[in-house]
């Protein structure tokens, strides 16, 4: 085998290592959506009360982004990919194991401080492993493992819980994710040159250009406007990982496995949108287009999201509303392979601290959403606000796009 069929297709096992853990990682995390009513009955909890549970999940998964991110970048995507999964795989069975809100509540919180590490060392695993113009679709690829996920874990886990039990479920997925950690640990290295038989040579030099002190890139032109898009797209997406599924079972008469059917469209919508917008950035960013290949899918992305929350927000039927939905979904998913694109550019070797704060104003955006969901249904007895305000936050976040400059930190040459 040549050096040069070597690399690609080492680079092609690591992206498909990375599509496991974001599926991995997105079935663990909404299986609970799953399980909301079976566990709400059995520990006697109001829907309020699981707002805060899934609400815990984001705050912890927020809190630890930026100090996850910086382990990352110090102690490399293979060991501390392992710890991580390690750790949240104990939680996921834990949760199986709980017996009243506050007890959830830690664990569901501790769980999100667990898996906050793992896209910050995702991205930093693809910034050691491949080069600018093949970062786009390997994110694209990445985001459509979680959106997959989100699908199968949102149908499957329903399938689960109904012939198994919530708790048996959760014990079985704990024990996947072991085995998960396992095997990455003994297979993956931290760069290229470690695998033996490759040259240990560096990437391309448009890659590995020194960024600013990871203490002034937070704030160096365009990092700030990255992170307040990211909280809009959350704020909209969350929805499909908390109370998308509760919301239909509910309103709409359907029993979970109904229910959860019609929650996985806008997720499937979503793997397409991601797949869709990493071979745009890669095709842009080789034409020369570099800062269009991060502005213009994100701009196009957070438009049409836009348009489909305001027709979501006068749908009646289940099948219309689940509909525009998920084309919002399609268009914030179109956004998410520029933004983490975008912060490899900025940020360098520091990839995982960026991403981290990146993730962390996204996640705080999910924490917002888990919480105001419920309230705005209770208040005004439609979901309708909710779109309504989500559909605002993706205007600001079109202008927030307008002052980001991906290619500050990435030579033309």
């Amino acid at each position: 085998m040549s050096d040069g069929a070597g690399w690609s297709g080492l680079r092609c096992q690591v992206v498909a290592a990375l599509f496991s853990l974001s599926f991995l990682t997105i079935v663990d995390r909404v299986c609970i959506s799953a399980a909301q009513g079976d566990m709400s009955r059995d520990l006697g909890l109001s829907g309020q009360t699981f707002g805060l549970v899934f609400g815990a999940f984001a705050l912890g998964y927020a809190v630890f982004q930026i100090p996850g991110g910086r382990l990352a970048d110090r102690f490399g995507p293979r060991a501390f990919l392992t710890a991580i999964v390690v750790g949240w795989s104990l939680l996921t069975g834990a949760t199986g194991l709980v017996n009243g809100a506050a007890v959830l509540i830690a664990v569901r919180f501790t769980f999100g401080l667990a898996e906050a590490g793992a896209y910050p060392a995702a991205g930093r695993a693809t910034y050691n492993w491949l080069e600018p113009r093949q970062r786009g679709v390997a994110q694209g690829v990445l985001f459509a493992g979680s959106r997959l996920g989100a699908a199968f874990g949102l149908a499957g886990a329903s399938l689960a819980i109904a012939r198994y039990g919530w708790r048996t479920s959760f014990l079985m997925l704990g024990a996947v994710g072991l085995v998960w950690a396992a095997a990455w640990f003994a297979w993956f290295r931290n760069y290229p040159g470690e695998k033996a038989g490759l040259p240990a040579r560096a990437l391309d030099a448009a890659g590995r250009r020194p960024p600013p002190p990871w203490s002034k890139l937070l704030l160096s032109r365009g990092a700030p406007a990255l992170l307040a898009q990211y909280f809009a797209s959350n704020f909209t997406f969350f929805l499909c990982f908390s109370w998308l599924l509760p919301y239909l079972k509910l309103q709409y008469g359907l029993t979970t496995a109904q229910a959860g059917m019609y929650a996985g469209i806008p997720l499937y919508f979503g793997a397409a949108a991601n797949s869709l917008s990493g071979a745009v950035v890669d095709t842009l960013y080789r034409r020369g287009r570099h800062r269009a290949s991060r502005l213009a899918p994100a701009i196009f992305g957070f438009a049409l999201a836009t348009a489909a929350l305001i027709a979501a927000a006068s749908m009646r039927a289940v099948g219309s509303a689940v509909f525009c939905f998920a084309v919002a979904t399609f268009g914030v998913d179109l956004t998410l392979s520029p933004s983490w694109t975008a912060c490899m550019d900025l940020a360098g070797e520091h990839t995982g601290t960026l991403t981290g704060a990146m993730n962390m104003a996204g996640n705080i955006g999910s924490f917002v959403s888990s919480i105001a969901f419920p309230y705005l249904l209770r208040a005004t007895q439609s979901a309708r606000s909710y779109f309504w305000i989500a559909a605002v936050m993706n205007v600001a976040a079109i202008f927030c796009w307008l002052r980001v400059r991906p290619s500050a930190y990435v030579p033309r040459a």
